[in-house]
């Protein structure tokens, strides 16, 4: 156990390696926040899941209302970036960074977003998944007040480092990580699925105690497909507008009581 947890941070150090803080260059624009989409494209995901994720983000962008939360910040425009990941070594830039500052902007991200080709991974490496994502803001080309990592995804972490030092350490850099967990009914589980379930993990709790972090962190469950256009939406205005989420928070970087133990349940995770 020793040596497994000795050789899981030397992963984690090394995989962690490239995110660093760099400092604003000339040509940096001023955003209110840079927000990092990332998308769970494992082979737990149904068709229906990874079709209905994107096209909910998708639809998000072309809603008013988002954009009224765009020019409800100081500065008035924000950062974004989509990107997809799987087990180790499965991350893609889907659409990349963008500023949107007004309806036709968010409309040209929404559709670039629909329109990417698909890819689809295997195993669910959440752990190298925030650390994809976090290594976006060095080449965001912005200055935000705010950095946040908005993930979603439909299980436990399985492969890669164990969840919680990554998030830990991507935390610790000052970015926000909010979480969207995707719980699907029994008849609705992706081709793969049984490969990597694991029984009694409740998937609301595990991202509230080993995935989000920041202040302010929330997560926004969804328990059929139906609701995550609507969840999505209503997670984006609250993400760029910074306003309180009325869901559950977890308001320190790490909760003081956890319900689940990160550890045990990176069941398959491994440097």
């Amino acid at each position: 156990m020793r040596q497994f947890r000795r050789l899981s941070l030397r992963t984690i150090l090394l995989l962690a390696a490239t995110v660093t803080a760099t400092g604003a260059g000339a040509a940096d624009v001023p955003v209110d926040v840079a927000l990092v989409m990332a998308g769970d494209v494992s082979g737990s995901m149904t068709s229906r899941e990874l079709a209905t994720q994107r096209e909910g983000f998708a639809a998000a962008f072309h809603d008013p209302e988002l954009v009224s939360a765009i020019h409800s910040g100081a500065i008035g425009r924000i950062a974004v970036t989509y990107v997809e990941w799987a087990g180790r070594g499965e991350q893609w830039v889907v659409v990349p960074w963008t500023v949107v500052a007004d309806q036709q902007s968010s409309d040209a991200f929404g559709d670039r977003l629909v329109t990417a080709p698909a890819v689809r991974g295997s195993q669910t490496s959440l752990s190298n998944g925030l650390l994809f994502a976090a290594r976006q803001f060095e080449t965001s080309g912005v200055v935000a007040d705010r950095e946040t990592i908005d993930v979603s995804g439909d299980g436990p972490n399985n492969a890669g480092p164990p969840i919680g030092p990554v998030r830990d350490f991507v935390v610790g850099k000052g970015i926000t990580v909010n979480g969207l967990p995707l719980s699907p009914a029994a008849d609705e589980k992706g081709p793969f699925a049984y490969l990597y379930e694991q029984p009694g993990i409740d998937l609301d709790s595990y991202y509230r105690d080993c995935v989000i972090g920041g202040p302010g962190a929330f997560t926004m469950p969804v328990s059929s497909p139906a609701e995550v256009f609507d969840a999505i939406r209503r997670k984006l205005v609250l993400e760029i507008a910074a306003l309180p989420a009325r869901v559950i928070r977890a308001d320190y970087i790490v909760p003081a009581t956890p319900r689940v133990e990160c550890v045990k349940s990176d069941r398959s995770a491994s440097p």
